[in-house]
């Protein structure tokens, strides 16, 4: 069984994060971690913000002064295990940013909707906080990209 608590900061004024929005994105976490095999109680840290609040996070934790449509900051021990939360025994997963405003643009640019922008955003960014990166090989970008896939399809939000 897995559960998830989800902690979510709202940093613009783009688009209202409804209720329905913040169950996407939960949802969206939940099944990314059903589909890799996991099992227990997890917390991640969710924040919504517009292309200047993300480009400002950028520059600051990666050093590149540009916008981007996610990032994601992964809690871990020595880079292998999770770090548990003392106070609620759940498996801290780590931080992640959404640009809204990116979001919104990437969505019409693709011809989707903007739910399936979210939770495409929301999985890639779980994926990597559960260690995966597209750019360390052609072969894990792959993979990365077929797990994405998976699960946007368990969502009902496939291509």
């Amino acid at each position: 069984m897995i559960t998830i608590r989800i902690f979510g900061t709202n940093r613009q004024k783009i688009i209202p994060i409804t209720k329905d929005l913040r169950s996407l994105v939960k949802h969206s976490c939940t099944e990314t971690l059903y589909e890799e095999g996991y099992k227990g109680d997890f917390e991640v840290s969710v924040m919504f913000t517009d292309n200047e609040g993300i480009r400002a996070i950028n520059k600051e934790y990666r050093d590149i002064d540009r916008e981007t449509d996610v990032l994601s900051f992964p809690m871990t021990n020595d880079g292998e295990e999770f770090t548990v939360d003392p106070e609620t025994d759940c498996y801290m997963l780590g931080d992640i940013v959404i640009s809204v405003e990116k979001a919104l643009a990437q969505a019409e640019e693709y011809g989707h909707s903007f739910k399936r922008e979210l939770a495409f955003l929301t999985v890639h960014s779980m994926l990597h906080l559960l260690g995966y990166d597209h750019e360390r090989s052609e072969e894990e970008e792959r993979e990365m990209f077929g797990k994405q896939d998976i699960v946007l399809e368990a969502l009902g939000l496939g291509r």
